[in-house]
């Protein structure tokens, strides 16, 4: 029996260093340590262009964030919210992807709850609890990337959600649940 307590106790410690090393050596999905990751990204509806670092030196830069914060802020409210920094991620991978050097149009960013009342009110075909609300999804274009193409990438992330807006000429990502329309 004290034998069996051994050989238990041998394999629950293997099976567990096991699980952390695999855990350690996977690391985050997007993270490169020591890579500096650099957006440039235009506010269509303010004018505002920003080209600026988000992450180096193996973390996220606060300045960088802060900077994107204020250029996806709500315009109709001129309210900042905190975005999700994955948001950031995505959007570097997809610019990897596509070998985008260009500058990202940004259609919508961060949405108040008002904000978001009125232009669903308005029947734009706006979710009720949108990710916009959360600071959680951007609504963008890459110019030279056709939205089919851009859809595709951001479906092969795996990363969050992807919603296709071809009439409208724009990709909707976000940090949510993986899933597509």
């Amino acid at each position: 029996m004290k034998q069996d307590m051994k050989k238990l106790s041998r394999r629950r410690f293997l099976a567990v260093t096991g699980a952390a090393a695999a855990t350690v050596a996977a690391g985050p999905t997007f993270a490169k340590v020591g890579n500096a990751r650099t957006l440039k990204m235009r506010n269509l509806h303010t004018g505002e262009r920003l080209n600026t670092t988000y992450w180096s030196n193996g973390d996220y830069d606060s300045a960088g964030l802060k900077q994107f914060n204020r250029l996806l802020r709500d315009h109709r409210a001129n309210e900042v919210t905190r975005m999700d920094p994955k948001l950031f991620d995505i959007v570097y991978k997809l610019k990897e992807k596509l070998n985008f050097n260009g500058e990202v149009e940004i259609i919508s960013g961060y949405r108040s709850a008002k904000t978001n009342a009125k232009l669903r009110a308005a029947g734009r075909g706006v979710a009720r609890r949108s990710y916009h609300t959360r600071g959680m999804a951007l609504d963008i274009r890459m110019p030279g990337i056709s939205t089919t193409r851009l859809k595709n990438a951001a479906k092969a992330l795996r990363a969050g959600g992807v919603g296709h807006y071809p009439k409208s000429g724009f990709v909707h990502v976000d940090t949510g649940p993986v899933r597509s329309w």
